[in-house]
C-alpha cells in the first residue's frame, strides 16, 4: 500500500474535475498544477502550487513548454526505494508526484471538426504525454490517471480506501495509461500519413502490397511476414494469396498423417490424408481439379520428387510446405510466378482481429478441435471406429470452412463441401451436386454441419444419397425428429455440444 501525499493535476477538458480535487484537498494531499487548470483550481479556493514555482522558469513558446523540465519529471520518476533517487532528490531540492492526473489535448476532435492543419498541429500533446508515460513507467511509486473517463473509479477509490493503493491497482492504471497513449500516437500518426495508411493504429511493420482483393483498392500487410513464411521463388505475395495462405495452413494443420489441402477463395475445395504425400495430392485433387486451378496448396510434410512431378501440371498460384526436395523444388520453380513457400512452425495469434463499422472486432480463435471424447451418441445405431475417423475429420474441416457448411468425407478424403450458403440445405446440395460432378461416390460417406439441423431435410437428403454417419453440435429444438429419422433409416449420429460457424 502507497499513500498519495502530492498530485500534479494538468488536464485539457475540466469537467468532472472538482469532486476529484476536492477529495484529493481533503484528504489532505499537497496539489500541483500549471495553466488553465492551476486557475480552476484556484477558483475552488483550493490551495495549489504552480509548476513555475517549483521549475523557477515560466510556460514559454505559447504553452508549448510547461511541464517538461528535470524538476517535474524527476518528482515522477524517482524511485522511493533507491538510496541513491532520494540523495538525488534532495540533493536539487526535486518535490515528489505521487499522482499524476492528466487529460490530453482533444487531437481527434480537432481533425473531426475540419480544422486547419496549424490548429491540429497544436492539439498533439506533448507535455501530457511525456507525463503518462513517466508516471506509468514508475507505477511502483507513482498513480497515474490518464483520462477523465476515469474520475468516477478515482474518487471511489479515494474515498473508500483513505488515499492509499495496491500496487496492483496503480499497475492496472498504469496499463490503461499506456492504452491511452498508444491509442492517441496511433490516431497522429494516422493523421500524419493521411489516406496512403489508414490503420496506425496497428501495430508492427508495414508492407505495402501490390493492391487489395481487387486491383483498384490499396492494401498491406502489418507484421512480420518472415517469422512465418521463407518465400523460395515467385511473384510478391497478394492480398488474397495471403487470406488463402492463412486458410490453407489451417487445413493443412488439421491433418495427422501426410495431407494436402486445396484453397480457393479460402475454402478447400480438395483435401486429403493418405500414407504419402503423392497419395494425399491424387485424392486432394480428385475432389474438384476445376477449383484447384489457380488455387493455393498447404502440404503438412515436405514435397518430394514423385508429388512435385505430379503437381507440375497444374497452374497453381502458391505451394506451402515445411521443405522441398533439392529436385523437386527445381522442378518447380521453372514456371517463374509460381510462388513457392517454406512454412516454419509457429504458434498462431490467440485472437483474430477484423474491422467493423468504426471500430475492430477482436475474437478468440476457434481452438477446439472435435475428438472422439466429445462425441455424444444420439442414435440407436453407433458409428464404427472407421466412421467416428471420419466424422472427426470432417468436423475439423467444417471448422475452417464459410458457414453455412456441410462437409462430406470418406475414407479421410473431402469429397465435396458446400460454402457459405444461406441455409444448410442449400449447402447439402451444392455439395451433393458436387460431388457427383467429378464422380465422388457418396455411398458411406459421412456428413459435419457446423452447427445444429434446424429440421431433419438435411438428413433426409442425406440419406436419399448413401451417407450413413452424421456429425453435428445439436441444440436445436427439433433434434429430436433429426435423430428420430436417423433411427429410422439404420444412420449413426452423434453430437458434439459445439458450433464451429465461420463467418
Amino acid at each position: 500500500m502507497q499513500k498519495v501525499g502530492s498530485a500534479l493535476i494538468s488536464v485539457y477538458h475540466k469537467d468532472g474535475l472538482e469532486p476529484l480535487v476536492r477529495q484529493l484537498h481533503g484528504l489532505g494531499v499537497k496539489l500541483y498544477s500549471t495553466g488553465g487548470t492551476q486557475t480552476f483550481i484556484e477558483k475552488l479556493g483550493i490551495p495549489v502550487t504552480s509548476v513555475e514555482t517549483v521549475t523557477g522558469f515560466p510556460s514559454i513558446l505559447d504553452g508549448r513548454v510547461k511541464t517538461l523540465h528535470p524538476l517535474v519529471f524527476g518528482g515522477i520518476l524517482w524511485r522511493r526505494d533507491r538510496k541513491n533517487d532520494r540523495d538525488t532528490v534532495e540533493r536539487f531540492g526535486i518535490p515528489s508526484f505521487d499522482m499524476v492526473v492528466v487529460d490530453l489535448y482533444p487531437f481527434e476532435d480537432t481533425v473531426a471538426s475540419g480544422a486547419s492543419e496549424s490548429d491540429i498541429i497544436e492539439k498533439i500533446d506533448i507535455g501530457g504525454i511525456s507525463l503518462i508515460r513517466a508516471a506509468a513507467k514508475n507505477f511502483e511509486h507513482c498513480w497515474i490517471v490518464s483520462s477523465r473517463s476515469q474520475y468516477a473509479e478515482v474518487l471511489e477509490v479515494l474515498r473508500s480506501q483513505k488515499g492509499t493503493l495496491h500496487r496492483e491497482q496503480r499497475k492496472a492504471f498504469a496499463a490503461a495509461a499506456f492504452q491511452t497513449s498508444q491509442n492517441y500516437d496511433a490516431h497522429i500518426a494516422a493523421w500524419t500519413l493521411g489516406s496512403e495508411y489508414p490503420f496506425a493504429t496497428l501495430s508492427g511493420p508495414r508492407h505495402a502490397l501490390r493492391y487489395g482483393e481487387n486491383p483498384h483498392q490499396k492494401a498491406w500487410f502489418v507484421g512480420d511476414l518472415n517469422q512465418q513464411l521463407e518465400q523460395l521463388s515467385g511473384k510478391e505475395l497478394s492480398y488474397n494469396n495471403l487470406l488463402d495462405v492463412e486458410a490453407a495452413l489451417d487445413y493443412a494443420a488439421e491433418g495427422h498423417s501426410a495431407t494436402v489441402a486445396v484453397i480457393k477463395h479460402n475454402n478447400a475445395c480438395g483435401m486429403a490424408s493418405r500414407p504419402s504425400l503423392l497419395e494425399a495430392w491424387n485424392a486432394a485433387l480428385a475432389a474438384d481439379p476445376v477449383s484447384a486451378f489457380g488455387g493455393v496448396i498447404a502440404c503438412n510434410q515436405p514435397v518430394d520428387m514423385a508429388t512435385a512431378e505430379a503437381m507440375n501440371s497444374l497452374f497453381f498460384e502458391v505451394l506451402l510446405a515445411p521443405d522441398f526436395t533439392p529436385e523437386a523444388l527445381e522442378l518447380l520453380q521453372q514456371k517463374k510466378n509460381r510462388i513457392l513457400v517454406k512454412t516454419r512452425m509457429l504458434t498462431p495469434p490467440a485472437y483474430r482481429v477484423r474491422s467493423a463499422l468504426n471500430g475492430v472486432l477482436i475474437q478468440e480463435r476457434d481452438h477446439h478441435s472435435d475428438s472422439a471424447a466429445d462425441l455424444r451418441v444420439v442414435t440407436k445405431v453407433a458409428p464404427t471406429p472407421e466412421q467416428v475417423a471420419d466424422l472427426l475429420y470432417a468436423s475439423a474441416l467444417s471448422k475452417h470452412t464459410k458457414s453455412n457448411t456441410i462437409v462430406l468425407v470418406k475414407n479421410q478424403q473431402l469429397i465435396a463441401a458446400g460454402t457459405g450458403q444461406t441455409s444448410r440445405v442449400d449447402a447439402l446440395q451444392q455439395a451433393i451436386h458436387k460431388a457427383k460432378s467429378f464422380g465422388m461416390s457418396l455411398k458411406d460417406a459421412v456428413m459435419a454441419s457446423d452447427a445444429f439441423f434446424p429440421f431433419p431435410d438435411c438428413v433426409e437428403i442425406a440419406y436419399q444419397e448413401g451417407i450413413t454417419a452424421v456429425i453435428q453440435p445439436g441444440g436445436s429444438v427439433k433434434d429430436d425428429l433429426s435423430v428420430q429419422y436417423c433411427d429410422q433409416h439404420g444412420m449413426a449420429m452423434v453430437m458434439t455440444g459445439i458450433r464451429h460457424f465461420k463467418h
